[in-house]
């Protein structure tokens, strides 16, 4: 979905003036959004958790954005418990799709 049109600009379109924190959330909005442009195969459960998984990538790839660039203890510590979950999720739904999906 790179391209996609918000507030009138592409989704991830680089600007001179950015920050590396807004460059990298960028990047990762943009290739959650491409990862979340799947083919639907007519079974909602597998087309919900294959979109999920991206979904749950870009959380992950967005705290560590906040890791990286990000100063206060208490936001860094949320980002921290964001990855954890949204790993054990991913590992979760991954398996679920390796026993359901054709």
């Amino acid at each position: 979905m790179a391209g996609m049109k918000m507030n009138g600009m592409a989704m991830g379109d680089a600007n001179a003036n950015d920050s590396a924190s807004t460059k990298a959330f960028k990047a990762g909005n943009a290739k959650m959004h491409e990862g979340m442009s799947i083919d639907y195969s007519g079974d909602a459960d597998v087309d919900f958790t294959r979109g999920m998984i991206a979904h749950h990538q870009g959380a992950i790839d967005m705290a560590k954005v906040e890791l990286q660039y990000g100063k206060d203890p208490t936001q860094r510590k949320l980002a921290e418990a964001i990855i954890k979950a949204q790993e054990q999720e991913i590992a979760d739904m991954q398996a679920w799709l390796k026993e359901h999906a054709k």
